[in-house]
């Protein structure tokens, strides 16, 4: 009689997979050692049978990584020892699939069996116009290995590139150029839209084209996928104020710079006025699936979406920023927290609002999904673009779109490219039969989005709001104290309206900050029926000498050290003006240090901060 069979843990299973995966690689290393002898295509299937394994590897890693001993359904004998050798066996592995995977990278034909370590180019310094490339290899990326007259070798994005004739013509490529002749196309030039592009944000993408050596190096490892990029919204965000929420914040002034164009005041009302807007909408995020996750050469800090409104060619709005969480478990799923009150952090409320009065046909909302990343070999920190998405809001009769739930496919390069995957691995093309097609759908990297209709109380609030913000539903409210502050400021109290004084006003001269501070914001956001009563003394009880104070560290992004510093030290300084009825007795304590006094921090220059109205 046969005994009951048991059923097979999470761990034995684990190591099931890795010998399956040794054998494997064993298998392709063989084949490999005569790769010289092969025909080009077969050389194709074992690049792309390498690249599959080297995935395959590191997700069993991560596997093993997460297991835990109380999760086997009976005792394991030296559970921690067999799985910390499986780890390093693994590593080992995944260190010679790297190694074949930059052989099949290299230009000259390998010599002998030995396997070199990876070869990264980077890009030509200077392209002209007119230039002769030989291209070498075409990357399913777009970025193609050339080389010019003088033998230098480097990367070029395949659109700055054209089929160069002997006979003077230039030609469009197609999908089979190879190792031809390409000459160098003017990037501002006719051809696609792309190319044409001459404001600001084109300087974004380049400059993230520039750092695309980091990213070559990490996806030729195999620790990202061929459609990520460094992220662009992150580098409009580095350029300057004019894409951050601070900068919507502050008034317009008009042309005459005599008044406000989105700040007026209601006489009858005694209050500012409320201004409606052709785009005023509530939108949650729900998750993100099948996000691809890194492999083991990099750490990531952060998960998280940036959105803003986009015509196709400019930004139109500031860039809000809203955090992800995400189990180990399933760390190709990021979820967001819908209606934040409470402690949890306003950086990952999921409800945001959006307002904007343009009159173009063509914006829509842009999804980015990212992370923050250092690398463990170099401590090179970073940010790379997951995929990007885009919700158009007015169809093709000018009317606003349903509110409803959108599944958005996300693409894989920049705002900017078009065609390309985040994991070209699986492709969404190609597909023989409609059950293949939907299969194929659900391994799709997806954002899941709903628009909300606005209800009476959150449609009264958003019409005072400066009439282009995206910001978190969770701090509606202090925006609104603003904004109604800066009404009786600017317009009720002051007795000429062509005086140009500076005004004593704390509020108003550091309030726009906490915009990129969300823990003091976050400290700030209290009970709304206090706030409405309080609002002012709470704002110099809390938030006003934490922001001169010379212990808070500087606020830095994605550094879990230094916002656990910050909140640990927001924390005991708010505990302490409970105990002490205030922030007076720490002001005047000796062992509190300040800034040297500056006049911006209690006078408000509203001609310097005010925005000047688009000619």
């Amino acid at each position: 009689m046969t005994g009951r069979r048991s059923r097979t843990g999470p761990l034995q299973s684990a190591l099931r997979q890795s010998r399956e995966l040794r054998e494997q690689a064993d298998t392709l290393l063989q084949e490999c050692k005569k790769a010289g002898d092969l025909e080009p295509e077969k050389k194709k299937t074992l690049s792309e049978r390498c690249l599959e394994l080297k995935k395959s590897v590191n997700e069993n890693v991560y596997t093993l990584q997460n297991l835990k001993k109380a999760d086997e359904p009976a005792p394991v004998g030296n559970y921690n020892q067999r799985k910390e050798e499986e780890e390093r066996q693994l590593l080992k592995l995944l260190q010679k699939l790297e190694s074949l995977s930059a052989f099949f990278g290299q230009e000259n034909e390998v010599k002998d069996s030995a396997l070199y370590p990876p070869i990264f180019f980077s890009l030509f310094p200077k392209l002209k116009k007119g230039e002769i490339l030989l291209i070498l290899e075409r990357k399913v990326d777009g970025w193609w290995l050339a080389k010019n007259s003088q033998g230098k070798k480097g990367l070029v994005p395949k659109t700055y590139l054209k089929i160069h004739d002997s006979g003077g013509e230039v030609q469009e490529l197609g999908e089979e150029e190879m190792e031809e002749d390409i000459e160098v196309a003017d990037e501002t030039a006719g051809g696609a839209k792309i190319l044409k592009r001459t404001d600001s944000h084109w300087s974004a993408v380049k400059k993230a084209i520039t750092e695309n050596n980091t990213l070559d190096a990490l996806t030729t490892m195999g620790a990202v996928p061929a459609g990520f990029r460094p992220s662009t919204l992150a580098q409009l965000l580095e350029e300057g104020i004019q894409f951050r929420a601070p900068y919507f914040l502050q008034p317009e002034l008009t042309p005459s710079d005599l008044a406000f164009r989105d700040l007026v005041w209601n006489h009858e009302k005694s209050t500012i006025q409320p201004r409606p807007t052709r785009i005023s909408l509530v939108l949650t995020l729900w998750n993100c699936k099948m996000i691809p996750f890194p492999g083991l050469s990099i750490q990531v800090l952060s998960r998280h979406v940036r959105l803003c409104l986009f015509d196709g060619n400019r930004v139109l709005s500031n860039i809000h920023t809203v955090r992800a969480t995400w189990q180990p478990k399933n760390p190709k799923t990021w979820t967001f927290s819908p209606r934040v009150t409470g402690i949890l952090p306003s950086l990952l409320d999921g409800d945001c609002f959006v307002r904007s009065n343009s009159p173009s046909s063509d914006i829509g909302l842009l999804f980015e999904l990212g992370i923050t990343y250092i690398r463990n070999s170099t401590g090179e920190k970073g940010e790379l673009s997951c995929g990007w998405t885009f919700l158009k809001l007015f169809d093709s009769n000018g009317l606003p779109i349903s509110s409803k739930t959108y599944e958005l496919l996300l693409n894989g390069g920049t705002p900017y490219e078009k065609g390309v995957e985040v994991d070209p691995s699986i492709s969404r093309r190609a597909n023989s039969g409609v059950f293949q097609h939907i299969v194929t759908l659900r391994k799709q990297p997806q954002l899941l989005v709903k628009l909300r209709s606005l209800n009476a109380q959150s449609k009264v609030i958003l019409n005072l709001l400066p009439e282009v913000l995206i910001g978190s539903m969770s701090c509606m409210h202090l925006l609104l104290f603003y904004r109604q502050i800066l009404g009786d400021v600017l317009l009720r109290d002051r007795l000429n309206m062509q005086q140009a004084d500076l005004i004593g006003n704390p509020i108003l001269a550091t309030f726009p900050k906490l915009m990129e501070q969300p823990d003091l914001m976050d400290a700030l956001r209290r009970d709304r029926e206090f706030l409405k009563s309080m609002f002012i003394l709470v704002y110099h009880d809390s938030v006003f000498p934490l922001l001169q104070s010379m212990f808070l560290p500087e606020y830095k992004w994605a550094e879990e050290e230094s916002e656990g510093t910050r909140w640990r030290m927001i924390a005991e300084f708010l505990k302490q003006n409970r105990e002490r009825d205030g922030a007076l007795s720490s002001l005047l304590s000796s062992e509190s240090l300040h800034k040297a006094f500056d006049i911006s921090e209690i006078a408000y220059d509203f001609l310097g901060e005010a925005r000047k109205s688009s000619p």
